[in-house]
């Protein structure tokens, strides 16, 4: 598969088999993510990978109803981030989050590539997460990302996301969201 058709293909799907994802294919989603750019190279991600049953539950006790889905996942990414451990510019360009989404972005191609669904959701308590799972105060819980392979059953699902499943939802046209040289001129 090449990187269009990663891009094409990845979709953020609910419906999760339950069975294991082997650790080799854990380290190739690791390490698209190690490799990573990052302002001054700085690395500052920090991922947890709960794929055993202590772990994974105490993520699973924090999601928020909306993502019971996730609750059928062998496998949660907790990412998370500190704003000292990225550049910081004088004027608030703080890269912390940037340089995480990056290397989120590329696991997720990673992910697609190997055949698994990764997706990422922001629906969780996380200070109970981090508590549980002993993540430092400073740090930031910016997402967890939802891993496993594709899956038919669909039952903890909404008719919302039921729909999602069958059909990749609309995205805007690309003049709502890129400009051709200067703000609000849209990219024709």
């Amino acid at each position: 598969m090449d990187v269009r058709e990663a891009v094409y293909k990845r979709r953020a799907l609910r419906a999760l088999d339950t069975r294991p994802v082997p650790k080799a294919v854990v380290d190739e989603m690791v390490e698209a993510m190690r490799l990573s750019p990052s302002c001054n190279n700085n690395q500052p991600w920090r991922v947890i990978v709960a794929r055993e049953p202590g772990p994974l539950e105490a993520i699973k006790a924090s999601l928020n109803r909306g993502n019971s889905w996730a609750s059928r996942a062998p496998l949660i990414m907790a990412v998370c981030a500190r704003l000292d451990d990225d550049c910081k510019l004088p004027d608030r360009r703080d890269y912390f989050l940037f340089s995480t989404g990056l290397a989120v972005g590329e696991m997720l191609l990673r992910a697609t590539e190997l055949g698994l669904i990764a997706h990422p959701i922001g629906g969780y308590d996380a200070l109970a997460i981090k508590e549980r799972l002993g993540v430092p105060e400073d740090h930031v819980l910016i997402a967890l990302v939802i891993c496993g392979y594709p899956g038919t059953d669909t039952s903890l699902l909404s008719e919302k996301q039921l729909a999602a499943e069958r059909e990749r939802p609309a995205r805007r046209p690309v003049g709502e969201n890129f400009f051709d040289g200067h703000w609000g001129r849209p990219w024709a």
